[in-house]
């Protein structure tokens, strides 16, 4: 493995910027056929193996959800020859059972989105992955063990509902949301949920209980400070489950994220454009020669 390359990944979001335990530490400036990642990647060991930070909104927490460049975040990833990424968000919780400080590993999305690319396909080549499951069960089980290890409340399951924000919801829409049954809210995964599927890269995520929404109606409506005051107070244990998880990671996969692609192309290999095949080489070349 060359040292400008990584096994596992990880992205942060709000409050997750940096993981402190990564050695022998590198900056890497990657470029990508989608335009600039978030940020540099960080690049360097982590319990023995070969890991990849990068932070979601970037350093200083410069981009809104909808203006992160995600295609270019997870191709960079698959460029390292990243074939897990752990994520960790923040989210409201949309159930009196999950309280904040909580942590939810969701295993299913509701996509609420309306400006964003979220796949690389197109352009003279179609491609439809299955994402009927769109969480890695394996890496979603091995992130449950390290965070039942820190001592945190888990909540293993539910359904995260990905709205584009940045504003947070209505007490209108909180309510109908709500009565969909969603376990928690956030404004960042499913993008990066879908095109780890499309990198046939396994995705978990871990997502951080900050608040209860606003329907919520014996606590303070959602704010900022509020936000920022639970992910200062849950980071630490956020990157003891991160640390943990990477530890414990076993060298192969045994499922099938691997193997998104196959069988998901459906355009001739003889139709697809040069430019298009050049682009997504990285992705498609070996179902393509």
């Amino acid at each position: 493995m060359s040292p400008a390359s990584a096994e596992i990944g990880i992205i942060g979001g709000s409050g997750l910027y940096a993981v402190d335990s990564i050695e022998q530490l590198e900056e890497l400036k990657i470029d990508t056929p989608f335009g600039q990642p978030s940020d540099h990647l960080m690049v360097g060991r982590m319990s023995g193996r070969r890991v990849a930070f990068l932070a979601r909104h970037g350093r200083g927490h410069r981009l809104t959800p909808t203006e992160i460049n995600y295609r270019a975040n997870i191709y960079a990833m698959k460029s390292l020859g990243v074939e897990r990424i752990v994520a960790a968000g923040a989210v409201g919780s949309m159930k009196e059972e999950i309280r904040p400080m909580d942590i939810v590993l969701p295993d299913q999305f509701f996509d609420r989105t309306r400006q964003r690319a979220s796949t690389f396909f197109g352009e003279g080549l179609v491609a439809h992955v299955s994402f009927a499951d769109p969480i890695c069960s394996e890496l979603r089980g091995r992130l449950s063990t390290a965070a039942r290890g820190a001592n945190a409340r888990v909540h293993d399951g539910g359904t995260y509902l990905c709205m584009e924000g940045p504003q947070f919801s209505t007490r209108a829409e909180s309510h109908v949301y709500r009565s969909w049954g969603v376990s928690v809210i956030g404004m960042t995964n499913l993008q990066e949920a879908k095109l780890a599927r499309e990198a046939e890269i396994c995705y978990a995520t871990m997502a951080l209980v900050t608040d209860y929404d606003c329907w919520h109606v014996s606590e303070e409506a959602v704010t900022t400070e509020m936000v920022i005051g639970y992910l200062n107070r849950n980071s630490a244990t956020a990157r003891r489950v991160i640390a943990d998880v990477v530890a414990a990671m076993p060298a192969g996969r045994s499922c099938g994220c691997g193997s998104a692609l196959a069988g998901a192309i459906l355009t001739d290999p003889k139709s697809v454009p040069d430019a298009t095949r050049r682009k997504l080489q990285l992705l498609v070349g070996k179902y393509l020669s």
